[in-house]
């Protein structure tokens, strides 16, 4: 917006990326979708949806093209940037002003496409091959290009799953009994700054961790040699040998949830023991990190648990009934984490508890009648190459 128009200023506003486009305030000519202009304007800075739509594969055999890939590959992002998940509101956003100079091309002087347009170019067209491996690489793309104008020093990535509620007879949907209903399993990859690297469809029936390599690796390929440090951060489904020895192979610094079992429990239960002296009224945290084996290892690891102390996880209750929880009851349940080796040579290969908390619950005992305990949230954090900023078994 090289114009900008102050409120003495009745003149129009002009927008860098279509001149022709002038901003005013008139009743017969009038959208609620305005804000969409300025991520368009930001689009064409960074050329995000121009670059994507020289990716896609032109799958059309027809002559008769009235909108661009780029132009199709708009419309289906703002709109659903602007709260339209469904693609019959096409037909209203094809004569909307503002979706149609976000689509450009012909669409400023006539419509964009209409729902038939929009679905076929979602359903047929973008299931082309190359358009789902053009698509699978394009957040990586986008985020590039903003890392080109500042590049970045630390990336922490954080992968996890989701779900994606179906309904009716969807191909590839199933029902899940953890999230308790018929859904997709999809599987993400984010960094710390929220920006989606990567992500993967899956059935509704897989496992959390199911596919992680292809979803991972190339996006660890893409950082390698361009960022200083480079982290992981994954809860209890990632847990496994494949995953540790890949971080490590790749230098990278990790801290992934480990489900809680008593070997675990026996290490950090120093930590349970009650503050002396009447109950605080700020959280304290207790800290102690010891090496950790599983049978599925091929070596030790560093494995650091915290312990919470919540002002208001007390129990109470009678020895006939069930305790009742004050508070949150996920922040009151004792949970483990587990660290990545720390290397001996340098200072900075050292593992930092600052990593995701982990609740996994095991079986606490019932209060006696005259009792009132108050139990402690235990989280341990598996780190690699991360400093540990509290390394001291002293309360905070």
């Amino acid at each position: 917006m090289a114009d900008l128009a102050g409120e003495a200023d009745g003149g129009a506003l002009r927008l860098d990326f279509d001149r022709r486009l002038m901003l005013q305030f008139r009743g017969s000519v009038i959208t609620s979708d305005g804000g969409l202009l300025a991520y368009r304007e930001l689009d064409e800075v960074l050329a995000l949806t121009t670059s994507g739509g020289e990716r896609l594969t032109e799958a059309r055999t027809g002559r008769n093209r009235r909108h661009l890939l780029a132009g199709l590959l708009r419309q289906s992002v703002f709109g659903r940037l602007a709260g339209y998940e469904d693609v019959n509101d096409a037909d209203r956003l094809c004569r909307d002003p503002a979706m149609r100079w976000v689509v450009g091309g012909q669409a400023p002087m006539g419509r964009a496409a209409s729902a038939s347009q929009i679905g076929r170019f979602e359903t047929e067209w973008l299931t082309h091959p190359a358009n789902f491996a053009a698509l699978a690489d394009l957040p990586g793309q986008w985020i590039d290009a903003v890392h080109q104008r500042r590049p970045p020093r630390t990336i922490v990535l954080d992968m996890d799953s989701s779900e994606s509620p179906t309904y009716g007879e969807q191909e590839g949907s199933a029902y899940n009994g953890h999230f308790g209903c018929t859904c997709y399993h999809p599987l993400f990859v984010f960094n710390q700054l929220g920006d989606l690297e990567r992500c993967a469809l899956r059935p509704g029936n897989v496992h959390s961790a199911n596919g992680w390599r292809d979803v991972l690796e190339p996006v660890v390929s893409r950082y390698r040699g361009r960022v200083k440090r480079l982290y992981f951060r994954g809860d209890a489904a990632f847990a496994m040998p494949e995953v540790y020895e890949f971080l490590e192979a790749e230098g990278m610094g990790y801290a992934i949830r480990l489900p809680a079992n008593r070997v675990l429990q026996d290490k950090s239960g120093h930590l349970l023991k009650r503050p002396v002296g009447r109950p605080p009224q700020e959280v304290r945290r207790y800290y102690s990190s010891f090496s950790y084996r599983a049978g599925s290892w091929n070596k030790p690891r560093r494995v650091v648990a915290k312990v919470e102390w919540h002002p208001a996880s007390f129990i109470r209750g009678s020895a006939s009934s069930s305790p009742t929880w004050r508070g949150r009851p996920s922040a009151s349940l004792p949970s483990t984490t587990t660290a990545a080796p720390a290397s001996s040579t340098s200072k900075k290969a050292r593992a930092r508890s600052s990593g995701p908390a982990c609740r996994a619950a095991p079986s606490l005992p019932t209060p006696s009648a005259s009792s009132s305990t108050r139990w402690p949230t235990i989280s341990a954090t598996s780190c690699g190459r991360w400093r540990c900023r509290r390394p001291r078994s002293r309360g905070r």
